[in-house]
Order: structure tokens, then C-alpha cells, then sequence
């Protein structure tokens, strides 16, 4: 028995994983501040399970109090393989550093960084202690690897996950476990996220012509496509690069 943990399957590419992994014979739970009755269907159309937790990845306890909860029910099944898809995340503050306010750099270091950290921590740890192998990945981005005026805190926090890591796989590896954690950068999409950054003010972004274009240009590629890209990588699970950062690039 296969379960995949998908955090943000509210929408976008977190619901197309989602979706996908089950279409695959996966059982798939999802985490995410709203509810998408649509998985629910779709587990029922393919002969597999799915359960919703409600989780603000802004919140320390609640990440922890949610994943005492997932690992109580799914490890007690005895599963073959877990994965953990960190999936969700947030782009604002897009301004100038100097004039982020405090408060929003913390929320959006605490959902894009800690969260998925803590996350990847704590199920490494009860696969290790179960036995049972795991394969995670981050979500990450190409502003991981350069810097985009206005963009400071999300170049921040995905450069740390890339780093964070590559760290992971290193250790597992020493540990000589059957644990795989690897990065994916899913390129530019046509989800809301890409939206919010059309809107964006050139003062506050200064490429958001670039990204208009992208949209007027039909250049962005669909979730599902750049989803089934991600969920062949991990469930392809002997193929797996430890510590590797993929890119949809390569594959679309």
C-alpha cells in the first residue's frame, strides 16, 4: 500500500499532483487551509483513499498536532513507500526588501522554509523508526538560483529549501537509509500564483512585463502536465537522484 502526503491541494499544482498520484493507484492525503471536493471523486473513481486535514502551514503547532495525526493512521497501515510532496507556498511580500513589512517576511519564511523543513524532519523520522522508505521533495523555483527585484524573500526561502536539501540527501546517504528527498522546480505555470504577479506593480516588481508576456505568449504550461512530470520522478523510485534538484525543463 502507497500514501503520498501533498501539502496546498486546494488548487493548482498541489491539487493536479494530487490528482494524479491517485490516478496512479496512490493513496493520497492532502493538507491544505480550504478543502477540494473534487479529490475526494476522483479517489472513489480510482479505488483509493483520500483524507483532508485542515492546516495553517503558518503555524508551528499546527503543523506538528496535524502530522501526529497523518503518521498515527498511515503508518499503521503498514505502508510499502510514503511520499511527501511540500507543495505548497507563498510569494508575497513582492516590494523592495527595505520595504517589507516584518511580520509579513516572518509568515512567508515560516510557510515557504520552516514548514516544509519541519515536515520533511518529521516524517524522515517515523519512516526511519517504521521502516518504511520515504521519497520527499520541496518545491522549489528558479528564483532559487538568481536574484528578481522585488523578490527578495521568495529567492530566500527557495534557495534555502534547494540547500536544505542537499544537506538532507547527504545525511541519509551517510546513514546509508533508503530515504530520497529531492527538490523540483515546476517552471512558470498557469495558476493563481502567476496571476498575483501580473498585478504586480513595476515599482514593486520590475520583470513583470516579462510575466505578462508569458501569459499573452502561451507560455506557461499546465499544472496537470508539469504534475505528471513530478509524480513519474518520485514514483520512478530507483531512479531517484538524492539530493538532486530537478527541473521541469528538462522533461517539458
Amino acid at each position: 500500500m502507497r500514501f503520498a502526503v501533498v501539502t496546498g491541494v486546494s488548487r493548482g499544482l498541489g491539487e493536479s499532483i494530487a490528482k494524479i498520484m491517485m490516478e496512479s493507484g496512490v493513496n493520497v492525503v492532502g493538507i491544505s487551509r480550504s478543502k477540494n471536493d473534487s479529490l475526494q471523486a476522483c479517489a472513489s473513481q480510482n479505488n483509493v483513499t483520500y483524507q483532508h486535514f485542515t492546516c495553517d502551514l503558518g503555524n508551528l503547532e499546527s503543523i506538528e498536532r496535524t502530522f501526529n495525526q497523518i503518521s498515527e493512521d498511515i503508518f499503521s497501515q503498514e505502508p510499502s513507500i510514503v511520499y511527501l510532496v511540500n507543495n505548497a507556498g507563498v510569494l508575497e511580500p513582492i516590494d523592495k526588501s527595505m520595504n517589507v513589512k516584518s511580520s509579513d517576511l516572518a509568515y512567508h519564511v515560516q510557510v515557504n522554509t520552516v514548514a516544509p523543513m519541519v515536515l520533511m524532519n518529521l516524517f524522515l523520522k517515523k519512516a526511519i523508526d517504521q521502516d518504511v522508505q520515504l521519497i520527499g521533495t520541496t518545491i522549489s523555483s528558479g528564483a532559487a538560483d538568481r536574484p528578481v527585484y522585488g523578490w527578495s524573500a521568495y529567492c530566500s526561502t527557495k534557495a534555502s529549501i534547494n540547500m536544505y536539501t542537499k544537506t538532507v540527501a547527504l545525511e541519509q546517504d551517510e546513514l546509508k537509509t533508503q530515504n530520497k528527498v529531492i527538490a523540483f522546480s515546476p517552471g512558470v505555470m498557469d495558476t493563481q500564483m502567476q496571476t498575483k504577479i501580473r498585478e504586480s506593480n513595476k515599482d514593486e516588481f520590475i520583470e513583470v512585463d516579462t510575466f505578462r508576456s508569458y501569459k499573452d505568449n502561451n507560455l506557461l504550461n499546465e499544472t496537470d502536465a508539469v504534475g505528471g512530470v513530478l509524480v513519474n520522478i518520485l514514483t520512478d523510485e530507483s531512479s531517484v537522484e538524492n539530493g538532486k534538484i530537478y527541473s521541469v525543463k528538462d522533461y517539458l
